[in-house]
């Protein structure tokens, strides 16, 4: 009896064993596959965005989520035959999110910067971008971006915006959304805010009695495009993404969402020539 229960034992801690190692093998395998065969895998690619910034992102008055980067996010993810899945973030943990692996890729108008280049590989431009400057509409001190030295600003931490309000001499008061950046402008708790060209026109455009104008807009446009991980096995995924947008761009797909939400094309490196 004791010899065969011996026998049961060690065909049992066997069997263990061997599941065991089929469990380890299939996670290896799972391991050894790159970013974009595990999102091919899932069906689905996810895309953090604030929701918060028109017209890029933004949620309608029926509650969807829309804006030119959920089309062109959406669009991308058709080319890779995938489904977008949308999560809605504050700005200052998107970027985090892409370090932590909980979001694939992010589609909110990001600038490409030396600093975030360093941290994350960055797609092809899908847009081009300027900043302005705005101010209360009788603020008379503040006529360029010189002028901000001493002066207070109001921009979402860690933004390109507020990077480059700082580097002008300005103190910056973090604010998360962009009607909250209006709002301080135009109580007078901010001298001025930096911020989307277009995503100014289009505040004015939808408000036009608001008591603000844009007195200045940087020579250069910012380039726009989607942050990948730094890591190998992302290597194919910025490919892929590249060659969506390459194929989107060709098929006239991005200046029509453009157009849709910007009533100008910026897809075209031309934009911060041509807008005025």
């Amino acid at each position: 009896m004791q010899l065969k229960g011996a026998f049961k034992m060690k065909k049992f801690v066997s069997l263990l064993l061997a599941l065991m190692m089929a469990l380890g093998m299939t996670a290896l395998a799972e391991e050894s596959k790159d970013q974009l065969a595990r999102i091919q895998e899932k069906g689905e690619i996810v895309i953090a965005t604030e929701g918060t910034w028109a017209p890029w992102t933004y949620t309608d008055e029926n509650g969807n989520l829309v804006g030119f980067d959920v089309e062109i996010a959406t669009a991308i993810a058709e080319k890779l035959g995938v489904k977008a899945t949308f999560v809605t973030v504050e700005w200052d943990g998107i970027l985090a999110g892409i370090d932590s692996g909980r979001y694939d890729i992010a589609a909110n108008g990001i600038d490409v910067t030396e600093q975030r280049s360093e941290k994350y590989n960055f797609s092809t431009p899908y847009a081009f971008n300027r900043t302005a400057l705005v101010v209360r509409g009788d603020n008379e001190d503040i006529k360029s971006f010189e002028d901000l030295k001493g002066k207070k600003t109001t921009n979402s931490i860690a933004s390109t915006y507020m990077i480059l309000a700082e580097e002008f001499g300005a103190e910056v008061v973090g604010v998360d959304t962009l009607e909250q950046t209006i709002m301080q402008v135009l109580t007078g708790r901010a001298d001025a805010t930096l911020n989307s060209e277009v995503s100014i026109a289009d505040y004015m455009q939808k408000r036009p009695d608001a008591n603000i104008k844009i007195v200045a807009l940087t020579e250069e446009a910012n380039l726009v495009a989607i942050p990948t991980r730094k890591t190998d096995d992302s290597a194919s995924l910025l490919e892929a993404i590249n060659q969506a947008i390459a194929e989107l761009r060709e098929e006239g797909k991005l200046s029509e969402i453009s157009m849709k939400y910007f009533g100008r094309d910026i897809t075209a490196e031309t934009v911060g020539e041509a807008a005025e």
